[in-house]
């Protein structure tokens, strides 16, 4: 799966399946406990402890709950949360800072990638303490809350009764819908755009997608593009002139994301995309993949588009490579070496890799990122990503 590609699991979504076996949240108010469903796509278990609160509730009082493991079910102005999480990320982000200067500088680039995982997750469970209801049909039910129900209803389907999730998760999703809406722009396709969908990784890192864009193509009759994810090296190989592509992904997101936007571009005639683990079924004279980058395990089901835990799909796509080229046929791997400068992976491992799985470097084309966390000193890991390259490794069988 590329990078651009959606998570290799579904997460926690739960269509069709029965109230009774889905995870449910507790509280008590006015003497009387309730009860709701419990939605988070994270995977995060619902709260043990709730309490009420509303624009009263001061955030020191709130930073103490959450840090205590008390979730806080908002009643107030909708505004009054959105105030509540901006106040609540102030206080959680200055306390790693006060814990950082107490600790040693990190031993190595990896442990320093571990102690910025820990914080994020930190962080990421504290502000997700901050929850708010939706309605039956996805309404909230507080003052000048905006209309989120085609963003929910986007990532969570048929909403199947009153629920609650956290405020963090559902700025994510209206984040995500507007996303879906305005669609990304991207240099390679004329300036046209890719609709990402929730949970499918939007292709804003434009440096991989310019990779294929300009590799020189060893056929213009079939391609395959492995993991396609939002589908835009699809889109890319077929404006490029190659007459059929398969683009398989095993998400349903990402497979409904894919066929929308080669709807879009009017290149569905010319671009099947088909549920796979990998391989479709054959052989072509080009095969791509642009798998997650990082062998690290996500702590999350939507982080499987970014971690690649132990590099499965990065050694499943090397290894079974050779048997999905026709003879003379290139596959290509778009990577980044980011991991080798966190220390996650060794230099000499993708080599060996090549060696393994029977196959030959004809060349590689590299590029280097433009995101601005490649160029922040302040970013944890700048020395890593202010080193990384991205390249497009040009392999045949042999």
């Amino acid at each position: 799966m590329q990078r651009a590609a959606a998570p290799r699991r579904n997460g926690t979504r739960a269509k069709g399946v029965p109230l009774s076996t889905q995870q449910v949240i507790e509280w008590t108010e006015d003497g009387r406990t309730r009860t709701a469903r419990w939605r988070s796509e994270s995977g995060t278990p619902p709260p043990r402890r709730v309490a009420i609160a509303d624009d009263r509730m001061p955030a020191d009082t709130a930073h103490r709950l959450v840090c205590e493991g008390t979730a806080l079910l908002w009643h107030g102005d909708y505004q009054g949360a959105r105030q509540l999480l901006t106040a609540l990320t102030r206080r959680i982000d200055r306390g790693p800072r006060r814990a950082k200067e107490r600790r040693p500088p990190a031993a190595s680039p990896a442990e320093a990638f571990h102690r910025h995982r820990q914080v994020q997750s930190r962080r990421a469970r504290l502000l997700g303490m901050v929850l708010v209801p939706l309605d039956a049909d996805f309404g909230v039910p507080l003052r000048r809350a905006p209309d989120v129900r085609q963003a929910c209803a986007e990532a969570y389907g048929p909403a199947q009764g009153p629920s609650v999730v956290s405020l963090r998760e559902l700025l994510g999703l209206i984040g995500a819908h507007e996303w879906r809406e305005k669609g990304v722009k991207v240099r390679a396709l004329g300036g046209d755009r890719i609709h990402p969908h929730y949970g499918v990784f939007s292709p804003v890192r434009g440096e991989y997608v310019d990779l294929v864009a300009e590799a020189p193509l060893p056929s213009h009759e079939l391609a395959f593009d492995i993991g396609t994810g939002s589908g835009v090296l699809a889109a890319v190989l077929a404006r490029r002139g190659i007459e059929r592509v398969v683009a398989t992904d095993q998400d349903a997101r990402a497979l409904a994301c894919a066929r929308e936007n080669m709807a879009r571009l009017g290149l569905s005639g010319r671009v099947e995309v088909v549920g796979a683990d990998l391989f479709p079924p054959g052989r072509a004279p080009l095969v791509v993949c642009n798998p997650p980058w990082v062998p690290a395990r996500p702590s999350s089901p939507l982080e499987y588009a970014v971690y690649d835990p132990s590099g499965r799909m990065l050694h499943g796509f090397l290894n079974g490579l050779a048997g999905h080229l026709t003879p003379g046929g290139e596959g290509w791997l778009i990577l980044s070496d980011l991991a080798e400068h966190l220390g996650l992976r060794p230099r000499a491992e993708l080599p060996a890799a090549f060696d393994t799985a029977g196959l030959t470097v004809l060349d590689r084309l590299d590029i280097r990122p433009v995101h601005p966390r490649a160029f922040d000193p302040a970013d944890p890991l700048h020395s890593a990503r202010a080193a990384e390259v991205t390249s497009l490794w040009r392999l045949t069988a042999g």
